[in-house]
């Protein structure tokens, strides 16, 4: 049962608000139960207090980083079931496995092919940010140089192993680097966790079905341990899916802490080779619930789609995306090219400059400033209107970076064609299409007409 308001009062020194400055009061508590605030913005609830009810006010799911410096990541911390309830917390990491059973030629080709996945889009890096290298028996001095090389590329280590002996050896030389030690089961999680607390790492736990990875977390759980992270892959596809919906569902809907630990699925081992079953299942998974999706290579044709839906799925609902405002050349445009303006609002641009790029003329395409709005929704806001273009050209320095004055406005505001002409004087303003993907046609007859 979640903790109310009134659980927390109770603990509370009951100082009154009014007369000491103190935060502690009825709607102080109130809001530490809805989550709002952290405990600890109280100076006057004792230590003891806050021992108890930090834990309590926790997210049923726990959070968990794994990783150090530059390469740190979150997992976890997850408070809801689904996006529209309130939004997710910590994105869908993709890692992409190696093994010591692999060759030399293979390990270096796929180590070679990783730093290649790595770009921008809407402000935020996407790149392969983990690495899952298994230990396949018999090799465990290949194993620990496999670790070496892949700690070189300064990723988040995911080290496969169940082989207590095995895994101490690779930690000696990648501990630092914070990985995390996916070998705890059944039969071994007491040796496992005594490397992995050894070493201050976090631990995987795995097991032949739900129920055996629910005792071994208790078990941990008892030795003191929950810095954890659970591997939900199964024997089938299915039994995959279900494991790590049900690790979620328990979580959150039964409030179970056992339950509540960020997830590893491995597709390479559900999927084998099949690399399109493996992008399929990467999509379902980033939106239902796994913490960190193991593939067998991630090149950028695969990349593209799936960041772009992990972006979508882990952004606010309540907060658009945006991007930066400026000028963009597109199709080899310059300082002479005609310019094209719109809102930055990111399905926007996507569309635009998508439709742009496909038409293979110059254009200087112009994001302004619209608060993330879309173009009838930024112009009915406000956001979009003359004196927002006129403000931002000048803040710009559009007409000192672009000699060519000629601007095509969105078709939807085709009414503001007389204000900014009168506000950006000796600009001439073209209406385009009302849709994006007129936009191609429209601009190769302008091109043939000499327009543009």
């Amino acid at each position: 049962m979640a903790l109310k308001g009134l659980d927390i009062f109770k603990l509370s020194p009951k100082k009154n608000c009014k007369e000491c400055g103190s935060p502690t009061c009825m709607a102080f508590c109130m809001k530490v139960a809805q989550g709002a605030v952290d405990i600890s913005a109280c100076p006057y609830f004792s230590e003891d207090a806050k021992a108890q009810l930090s834990e309590a006010t926790a997210p049923p799911m726990k959070t968990v980083k794994v990783g150090a410096g530059d390469a740190e990541l979150t997992l976890g911390g997850e408070t809801v079931m689904d996006r529209h309830e309130k939004t997710y917390v910590s994105k869908t990491r993709y890692a992409v496995a190696l093994c010591n059973c692999m060759d030399d030629a293979t390990i270096d080709a796929k180590i070679a092919e990783i730093p290649k996945v790595d770009y921008e889009r809407i402000g935020e890096r996407m790149f392969v940010e983990a690495i899952y290298v298994n230990y396949a028996a018999d090799g465990q001095s290949d194993y620990v140089e496999l670790v070496k090389k892949a700690a070189a590329l300064n990723r988040v280590l995911i080290l496969g192993c169940t082989d207590a002996s095995v895994a101490k050896a690779a930690l000696a030389v990648c501990k630092d680097c914070k990985p995390v030690l996916n070998g705890a089961t059944a039969a071994n999680y007491a040796d496992m966790n005594a490397v992995a607390t050894e070493a201050g790492v976090v631990l995987g736990v795995s097991g032949a079905d739900m129920n055996e990875i629910y005792d071994t977390v208790k078990a941990l759980e008892g030795l003191g341990n929950k810095n954890l992270v659970v591997d939900t892959t199964g024997a089938t596809v299915k039994e995959t899916f279900a494991n790590t919906v049900q690790l979620r569902k328990a979580a959150i809907k039964d409030n179970d802490r056992s339950c509540g630990y960020p997830s590893i699925v491995n597709l390479v081992k559900v999927a084998k080779d099949d690399m399109h079953l493996q992008a399929a299942l990467a999509a379902v998974l980033t939106i239902k619930y796994g913490s960190i999706v193991v593939m067998q290579e991630m090149t950028y044709a695969e990349a593209l789609p799936l960041y772009g839906l992990r972006q979508n799925i882990f952004t606010d609902p309540q907060k658009p995306m945006r991007v930066e405002p400026g000028i963009y050349p597109l199709n080899g445009a310059d300082e002479n090219s005609i310019c094209l303006t719109t809102v930055d609002f990111a399905l926007t641009y996507f569309l635009v400059s998508g439709e742009l790029e496909r038409s293979g003329v110059p254009v200087n395409l112009i994001i302004s400033d619209a608060g993330g709005l879309s173009v009838l929704t930024a112009w009915a806001a406000g956001k979009l209107s003359s004196s927002s273009i006129e403000k931002f050209w000048k803040e710009q320095d559009i007409e000192g970076k672009v000699k060519n004055r000629k601007l095509i406005i969105p078709g939807k505001v085709a009414v503001l064609k007389g204000e900014i002409e009168a506000k950006l004087p000796g600009w001439e303003v073209i209406i385009a299409p009302k849709e994006a993907v007129q936009l191609v046609k429209f601009l190769k007859d302008m091109q043939a007409n000499g327009e543009a």
